[in-house]
Parts: structure tokens; C-alpha cells; sequence
């Protein structure tokens, strides 16, 4: 090996020693797979697949949802679609954005911005973005995550 080769090797192990640990983990295996549960809970929302949906809680979860005004719990995770359902709206398409996966043991912190367009009987779209946060815990002796809590907000004029 070469003294630049060399060089530029410990330079890089410095690099990776000195990034902090969730900035690692983001870009592990463990946290796309987490990730991918989240495109999964809105391809079973677009699907209108209730019970898999309801597959992805805990039953112990608790989350502040933005339509809500109260905390709701394992029971009432379904009532916003819903409400769009019952109106006869379906929905049509959803774009999220990455921001965050933070791991920690069995836990998972994913935060992302949501884009979702619902269209109604007549076909008028409405679309809404929202910060998403979710903390997963894998089931233990399994490699199932539920969801255990979460929160959402509108995103800011600024559309972060």
C-alpha cells in the first residue's frame, strides 16, 4: 500500500469513527428495512388494507396524530383514513421524503415529510404534507418491528 493509499485510509476510518452514530445507522441495513415499513403502512393505506395496517402497531401505542386533539391510542390509529374512506375519497399517490432514521438497540426513530394527494367521487384532488415521526420496536426474538408511538405536524410555510 502506498503512503497516500495509506493516508487516505486513515483518514477515512477517522471520518467514520468521528460520524455520530445515527448519521451511521441512517444508512444501515436494519434502518432501510425500517424504512421500507414506512413505504409499506402507506402502500396498505392506498391498498385500504385496515387489518394489515393495524398489523404495524403495538398494542400498546400511543401517538399524537395532527387531525387529533387528544393523543389516541392502538384503537383509533385507523379513524383518518376513515374518515377519507367514508367520504368516498381514495388515495390517490404519496411521496415521503427520508429525513431521519435513527436506531438504538431495538428501537428505530424514522422521520420523514409525507406528501399525500386523496381524490374524491368526482376526482378532485386535495394534497397534504406532514412531518412524520415514528418509533418502531422489534418484537423481541424476531426481526418484526411495530410501531409504538408517533406524532405528526403540517409541514412549515416553507414546506419543511
Amino acid at each position: 500500500m502506498t503512503h497516500i493509499a495509506r493516508k487516505a485510509l486513515v483518514l477515512a476510518l477517522l471520518l467514520s469513527a468521528t460520524l455520530p452514530t445515527a448519521l451511521r445507522a441512517q444508512n444501515s441495513p436494519t434502518a432501510d428495512a425500517v424504512w421500507a415499513l414506512e413505504q409499506q403502512y402507506w402502500l396498505l393505506v392506498q391498498t385500504n388494507d385496515l387489518t394489515a395496517y393495524r398489523g404495524l402497531w403495538d398494542r400498546d401505542f400511543l401517538g399524537w396524530p395532527y387531525i387529533s386533539p387528544e393523543p389516541v391510542r392502538k384503537p383509533h390509529i385507523t379513524d383518518w383514513i376513515t374518515a377519507h374512506t367514508d367520504k368516498g375519497e381514495t388515495l390517490k399517490s404519496f411521496d415521503l421524503e427520508r429525513v431521519t432514521v435513527q436506531l438504538n438497540s431495538d428501537l428505530a426513530t424514522v422521520a420523514y415529510r409525507a406528501r399525500v394527494t386523496w381524490i374524491d367521487r368526482q376526482g378532485v384532488p386535495t394534497t397534504t404534507a406532514t412531518r412524520i415521526l415514528h418509533t418502531w420496536r422489534r418484537i423481541p426474538r424476531t426481526t418484526e418491528w411495530q410501531i409504538i408511538s408517533g406524532m405528526s405536524a403540517l409541514v412549515n410555510a416553507d414546506g419543511k
